[in-house]
């Protein structure tokens, strides 16, 4: 099927400019032509473009997205190049989830803390359970 870059960048999520940027920074390879000269898509370009937009949206750097995509149209001899680059990527996306992981953690907690606070109507009793060698000085009511 061919899609046009309207239909291409509906299906996508992107702008047109956004394509069209993709292409002039041979991100995206093999963008056919028809004969009025406007572009057009096919399966296998937006297969592409969620490749780019998966390793763009994970911090992958433009330029080893470049890399990527020169070792992909270098064919089977760059597998071991291409693997060793996702690997690595992967590595980059995991910390970067565990780091996530750990300010959830630390939200989560803030949820609870600012649930119970919310249900007892006070901050108060909270912290001097929460903290109780601290000093606290009582407000008047």
């Amino acid at each position: 099927m061919k899609y046009s870059i309207q239909e291409a960048a509906r299906i996508t999520g992107l702008t047109a400019s956004t394509l069209r940027y993709y292409e002039s920074e041979g991100l995206l390879p093999n963008i056919k032509r028809a004969e009025n000269r406007h572009r057009y898509y096919d399966e296998s370009n937006l297969e592409w473009i969620a490749v780019i937009n998966c390793l763009k949206n994970t911090n992958m750097p433009i330029e080893q997205i470049k890399e990527f995509v020169v070792l992909n149209s270098q064919g089977d001899g760059t597998l071991y190049k291409r693997l060793e680059l996702i690997l690595k990527h992967r590595e980059n996306v995991q910390k970067k989830i565990d780091e996530l992981n750990k300010y959830m953690e630390h939200i989560n907690y803030k949820v609870d803390y600012f649930t119970m606070a919310c249900e007892l109507e006070t901050e108060k009793e909270l912290k001097k359970e929460r903290y109780p060698n601290h000093f606290y000085i009582e407000e008047d009511e």
